[in-house]
């Protein structure tokens, strides 16, 4: 006999449909499974026979052979254990024919019958409601996430014999899922900007960052705050909207690194990879890719401690994604397209002991030692980051000090101010804050006058910059424009973008 169940697959970050035909037949006992399975896949056979018997269900001693429609593309993971085991015990008539085709089932089976969860539940849930699907069965641990999707109705099952008992209309009913407006609009830090003394400069330059968007690097003396002011960027940036949530509990979902129980990723990724990290792991990669950390932070922040530190050519490869917003990893039987539209953030010493900048240490490293450790960082990267800002060491009195800060609350309310300004700006267009704007958008959305065309003539001319970093300043004077809540860029604005572009010409030449 033949039987259909529907179930899904992963592409990148989105989900298809893979149809399960199962054929049981009379003849010699054996097991295939056919249409580009994975070994993880093969495995299903004997997890499959397992979980059955160990169900108390009898399973056919005959003929079966199992398809994965589509045949002519590459099926991984364990999710299909579920559909196959139903499959099965469907064709050979050891359970009835359920209304199957509204439905789509995944899950990974254990040996005793239980349903394990799996990754990718999200972008199978949203795929199922495209295609018309009525509901979708998923592992208990699952259902939080596949809730996330309305209309259609989410049943989380534990266990084979409870799937078999959902299918005859006796099981339990479709899991609700909680409200989620008042998670995205609160989002829970532990830390707060009110942790860091002193550095006002810095605090100022990672606002007008989160504002528009921008990349920034910091440069100075080992403790003087860098990596504290960095973990805290997120507490400051703007709450994520549904889509932006949508999206990235995608990427980490399909990533396999979704928290237990949770329904959405509702705070804003903060990544910060080792210095160790290859290619494949900060950009993506692997034979059937997966998402890295320039995707992993899409959305968020991608923080990278001790810029020099990495190789030279894992940093080369971030260029084209830090433009384009997205990373395309090709391989020879696919090519994937991942999301990757974060702000980078990184953190490095002026010099290989760290103390160039430091009035109370004494450098000693040789002039030789300083250039080759700052060369590391080329110059095409450098103009890819918006902001350089120098973090001094914190003096003594500053440091014994008992005054706090501003608190994140009101940073993150003027930010999403200034974010607001721009969508409203950016209305109909592919572009979401000041930071992406393209050479096109700068002469409609940054009008200047003589005096500030002046001041930008002196700049070019006194800084050697680049047309990237021309760019880079008038994107900034917006976005300090927008904060001050001013439709008019004045030359104050532009003073305070040029500084933001001068410590690399300072340090680099």
């Amino acid at each position: 006999m033949l039987a259909c169940v529907d179930s899904a697959a992963l592409m990148g970050i989105d989900a298809y449909i893979v149809n399960v035909e199962v054929d049981v037949s009379s003849s010699f006992p054996s097991f295939t499974i056919v249409g580009l399975p994975d070994a993880a896949v093969q495995e299903s056979k004997e997890r499959v026979i397992a979980a059955t018997r160990n169900s108390a269900l009898e399973f056919p001693r005959r003929r079966i052979v199992i398809n994965l429609a589509p045949a002519d593309t590459k099926k991984e993971g364990p999710s299909f254990d579920l559909p196959i085991a139903l499959g099965i015990l469907i064709a050979s008539e050891t359970i009835s024919q359920p209304m199957l085709k509204r439905f789509v089932a995944i899950g990974e089976l254990s040996l005793d019958g239980s349903v394990k969860p799996v990754n990718g539940v999200l972008p199978i849930a949203l795929d199922a409601k495209a295609n018309g699907k009525e509901a979708i069965i998923v592992p208990k641990e699952n259902a939080r996430e596949a809730a996330v999707v309305r209309g259609i109705h989410v049943f989380p099952v534990d266990c084979l014999t409870q799937t078999i008992e959902l299918l005859k209309e006796c099981g339990p009913e479709p899991f609700q899922g909680s409200p989620l407006d008042e998670a995205l609009e609160n989002p829970e830090y532990r830390i707060d900007f009110s942790d860091v003394k002193a550095q006002e400069a810095a605090k100022r330059a990672l606002e007008v960052a989160a504002a528009g968007g921008h990349n920034i690097i910091m440069i100075g003396p080992p403790g003087s705050g860098k990596s504290m002011l960095a973990r805290r960027l997120p507490t400051i940036l703007p709450p994520l909207n549904l889509d932006e949530a949508l999206e990235t509990t995608k990427i980490v979902s399909v990533a396999g690194q979704m928290p237990a129980n949770t329904a959405l990723i509702t705070s804003r990724p903060f990544r910060s990879p080792h210095h160790t990290v290859s290619n494949a792991g900060l950009i993506g990669g692997g034979t059937i890719p997966r998402p890295g950390e320039v995707s992993l932070s899409h959305n968020g922040v991608l923080f990278l401690d001790e810029l020099p530190e990495f190789s030279r050519d894992v940093l080369e490869v971030m260029r084209q994604p830090l433009e384009d917003g997205v990373v395309t990893i090709s391989r020879a039987a696919m090519s994937l397209t991942f999301p990757a539209r974060f702000m980078l953030v990184a953190a490095m010493n002026p010099c290989p002991c760290g103390f160039a900048t430091d009035p109370t240490r004494n450098c000693n490293c040789m002039p030789q030692q300083v250039r080759r450790y700052l060369m590391k960082i080329s110059g095409p990267l450098l103009d890819r980051i918006d902001i350089h800002i120098e973090v001094p060491h914190l003096r003594q009195d500053q440091l014994m000090s008992e005054q706090t800060g501003e608190a994140s609350l009101p940073i993150r309310d003027r930010v999403r101010r200034a974010r607001e300004v721009q969508q409203r700006r950016f209305e109909g267009l592919p572009i979401y804050c000041n930071a992406h704007m393209q050479s096109k958008q700068l002469k409609t959305f940054c009008p200047i006058d003589e005096p500030v065309k002046d001041l930008l003539k002196g700049a070019i001319h006194q800084l050697n910059l680049s047309a990237r970093a021309y760019d880079r300043i008038l994107k900034l004077s917006r976005t300090i424009a927008d904060l001050a809540g001013l439709e008019q860029i004045l030359p104050n604005h532009v003073a305070e973008a040029v500084q933001y572009r001068s410590l690399d010409r300072k340090l680099w030449g």
